[in-house]
């Protein structure tokens, strides 16, 4: 494997200290081993992958997916927890002017769909995540955000149809959303949920499905002539078609399409021990919204209904056990200065995590070019709990030649072309991150 990371980072020891497996347990499945053969097989078993193969069982498929870990073991098992709007960093004038107007729109309302699926995927397999928050809440960080809540809420009103409540920061108390920021806004859709939970419902699914499932199994190697063959360790696997699913955890040569597409940026969380009922009518923030700001690298946070408070931060250039614990004071210090009445809690539990971005800041799922019979879906800019889950339907559909049952925008048809600087491309991070540290946007 070809990594831009390095070993440390693949590791166990950035998620030694996550907070979900506390929750749940990591799907516990077989190693691939001998030669086997499937209709599909599929590199990856987190949101992606496991939605693509769910709906591609269920459509009478006979589906193999390997994973390097155990399902879940990356981002889909070690994330925020927020499904919501997003998948693309790209704003509203850039996808205009990439795409046109009718493919932003489009897109935005494909946004929506992914949601809308996770929702319906929840029900139908009735799967438990603990689910809370009404829609997702933005703080405005300084009065300048605040501003332009109003054109957001507006052009929102008009994609989507909802209409996002405006919060001024004299009603913040009202909605225990405390007094640090200079208002909010919420948009009705979206929810919070235990991101390890939805892997473990998913597995559940597919293998009730007939889907083969296999972990501790990573692909070294793949070979294409009338259909694919995945060498791992201790099998080979043939398909006749293929999907990659890796997102953050690719490697430049699985398959060499894949070299320099795709941007791993690390994505830092804590969670607090079990706040009192004095603490938190303390600080003042009572509310269970899934929230987040508008900084450059920025915060995302929500109290989780056992009072424990979840607080994410994007950042970090470098990856090891030093570069975690200089992460970990930093990540802190925004925590301590955000609630400073909690500033004595205890944060017991702190992790890393990739996350992927592509050059124009877009997703996609579709076929790989120069590679016939193969698909891949990724770069979901740290929003991959809904659009990471609706990507691997849209493959799922599209290999079947399904059209017209989910929307998939015109934005998500464009593979995603290579960053300069090829294995040194996380050097085009040091100027926004040296912005965001200058700046505190």
């Amino acid at each position: 494997m070809k990594r831009i990371f390095p070993a440390y980072t693949y590791s166990e020891a950035p998620r030694a200290r996550c907070y979900w497996p506390t929750t749940a347990d990591l799907p516990d499945v077989e190693t691939a081993s001998g030669t086997l053969h499937a209709d599909i097989a599929i590199i990856g078993a987190g949101y992606t992958g496991l939605n693509a193969a769910l709906r591609l069982a269920e459509a009478g498929e006979d589906v193999i997916v390997l994973e390097t870990h155990a399902p879940g073991w990356g981002a889909s098992g070690r994330n925020g927890g927020f499904c919501g709007l997003g998948g693309s960093k790209a704003s509203d004038p850039m996808l205009k002017l990439m795409f046109g107007e009718a493919a932003r729109k489009e897109y935005r309302l494909a946004e929506w769909e992914a949601v809308k699926h996770v929702t319906r995927t929840l029900e139908k397999y009735t799967i438990g995540v603990d689910a809370h928050s009404h829609g997702e809440t933005v703080v405005a960080h300084t009065p300048k955000a605040f501003k332009g809540f109003a054109a957001e809420a507006k052009q929102t009103e008009a994609d989507l149809g909802v209409t996002p409540t405006i919060i001024t920061a004299q009603d913040m108390p009202k909605h225990g959303l405390g007094t640090h920021f200079h208002g909010a806004m919420t948009t009705p859709i979206g929810f919070a949920i235990n991101p390890l939970k939805y892997v473990r419902g998913l597995v559940d699914a597919a293998t009730k499905a007939g889907v083969r499932l296999f972990g501790h199994s990573p692909v070294q190697r793949i070979d294409h002539g009338q259909g694919f063959t995945l060498t791992t360790d201790a099998a080979q696997i043939s398909a006749k078609r293929l999907v990659v699913a890796t997102n953050g955890y690719s490697s430049d040569d699985l398959p060499d399409w894949l070299r320099n597409r795709y941007l791993p940026t690390q994505s830092n969380i804590l969670v607090t021990r079990p706040l009192s009922d004095d603490e938190i009518a303390t600080q003042g923030w009572t509310s269970h919204q899934m929230c987040h700001d508008y900084r450059t690298l920025l915060h995302y946070f929500r109290l989780m209904p056992n009072k424990q408070m979840l607080f994410g931060m994007r950042g970090g250039m470098f990856s090891s056990s030093g570069a975690d614990a200089r992460m970990y004071k930093t990540i802190r210090r925004h925590f301590d200065t955000m609630f400073p009445a909690w500033a004595h809690v205890e944060t017991p539990y702190s992790w890393n995590g990739l996350i992927s971005m592509a050059q124009d800041l877009t997703p996609y799922a579709g076929p790989i070019p120069e590679l016939p019979g193969a698909y891949t879906a990724l770069c979901y800019h740290g929003n991959g709990v809904a659009m990471g889950s609706y990507a691997g339907a849209l493959l799922a559909d599209q290999m079947q030649g399904k059209t017209g049952d989910l929307l998939h925008p015109k934005v998500m048809h464009s593979p995603h072309k290579k960053f300069p600087l090829g294995r040194l491309r996380r050097a085009t991070l040091w100027p926004v991150y040296a912005y965001a540290g200058m700046t505190g946007n």
